[in-house]
Order: C-alpha cells, then sequence, then structure tokens
C-alpha cells in the first residue's frame, strides 16, 4: 500500500507541470483520408485539429505529424495538411501503432519537449500507445477530448478512462491553449482571437463532447 501511495504521488507530481510553449509539442496521430467514413465524429476531430495546428503555428510550436501507412490509407487530410506551417512540420510515415517510432523519438529529443499536446486516432489504438510510449519516456501528455476519436463510441470512451488512469492529462483544445498563453497580454493572444471564438462555434456542434 506503501508503496502504491508513492507511485501515485509520483504521478501526480509528473502531471502537474504546466504547458509551456517552449518545451512543447503539437502531435497529430494518423488523421487521414481513409479514415473519414469510419471513425466516430471525424469532421468534428478534423476541425478540432486545424484549430489545434492554427494555434501553435502562431505560438511557433513544433508539430509532428504521422501517417500509419499511407500506401493503404492514403495520407493526412488536406483540410490539414494544407495549413501545416513548413517551418515547424515533421511529417513521418510508421507502421507501428504507435507514433514513437525511433525517428520520432530522435526528433522529440533533438526538439528537448518535456509535454506533448496528442489529437489524432483512433483513440483506443494508436493515441492510447503514443501516450503510454510517451509517458515512459518522461513526457507529459495532454491528450485533447475534443480531438480524438475511434470508430466505435465506447472504444473512445474506455480508452480515454485508461488513459486518465495511466498518468495522461485529459484536457480540451481551448483550455489547453489557455495554458500554453497563460496570460491576456501575452503578444500573440490577439492573432489567436479568431481562431478562438472559430473553435468555440464548432464546438456546439461537435459530435466529441462526452467523455
Amino acid at each position: 500500500e506503501a508503496k502504491s501511495n508513492k507511485q501515485l504521488l509520483e504521478i501526480m507530481a509528473h502531471v502537474s507541470r504546466p504547458l509551456r510553449t517552449g518545451s512543447t509539442a503539437l502531435l497529430l496521430c494518423d488523421i487521414q483520408s481513409r479514415f473519414e467514413s469510419v471513425v466516430h465524429g471525424f469532421e468534428s476531430l478534423s476541425r478540432c485539429a486545424s484549430f489545434l495546428v492554427k494555434s501553435a503555428s502562431e505560438l511557433d510550436l513544433p508539430i509532428i505529424v504521422t501517417e500509419q501507412y499511407p500506401k493503404a490509407f492514403k495520407e493526412t487530410i488536406p483540410a490539414i495538411k494544407k495549413i501545416l506551417p513548413e517551418k515547424n512540420t515533421k511529417i513521418f510515415e510508421k507502421t507501428l501503432f504507435s507514433m514513437c517510432t525511433p525517428e520520432v523519438k530522435a526528433h522529440l529529443n533533438e526538439l528537448g519537449c518535456t509535454s506533448v499536446i496528442l489529437c489524432g486516432l483512433e483513440t483506443h489504438v494508436c493515441v492510447l500507445q503514443t501516450s503510454l510510449d510517451l509517458l515512459s519516456m518522461g513526457i507529459d501528455v495532454h491528450v485533447c477530448a475534443d480531438g480524438v476519436s475511434s470508430q466505435r463510441k465506447f472504444d473512445r470512451s474506455v480508452a480515454l478512462s485508461r488513459l486518465a488512469t495511466s498518468g495522461a492529462v485529459i484536457s480540451t483544445s481551448e483550455s489547453l491553449l489557455y495554458q500554453l498563453v497563460v496570460d491576456s497580454k501575452h503578444p500573440k493572444f490577439r492573432a489567436l482571437q479568431p481562431f478562438i471564438k472559430e473553435n468555440a462555434a464548432n464546438s456546439k456542434e461537435s459530435e466529441l463532447l462526452t467523455f
């Protein structure tokens, strides 16, 4: 019991570190065209991911994109691909379910990231395995609940619960952005306002507002 309490305290201490722009990356997991017709709330996920990309671009956050075997599942959807900033984006092909391929891990180490914001699909497969791998590397994982999904609602719900008890922080896109900005006097806050308003409007119709 003493050991389990100690482990719980270590987990609590680990996830309590604040998000900071200088040490955070945005990870987009397998948001590919082939999944568009089969994943629950795909359009809602796409809009949320677009909001995160626009915000990350404005804040100069590095963006890591993976594509699961694109020969079969096609590339990242055009709506997202066209707004990815060339300067800060790296795209990696993979067959591993987790995003944490050797190439991605090397890139994360090079960036010196201590935390990531994660969105994409599927929640119970690639997002889950990515989160567990990142946590084992000592990286804080903030899963964007309105930006992840699966083909089945139940799989998404169970995976989010598993992630929450495994040390990941389950949050929302707007909350994550405000944590990064910290202060209304942030020099980029005014530029972010149109994205925040658009995301708020889209959220009213989102299919991903349940845990």
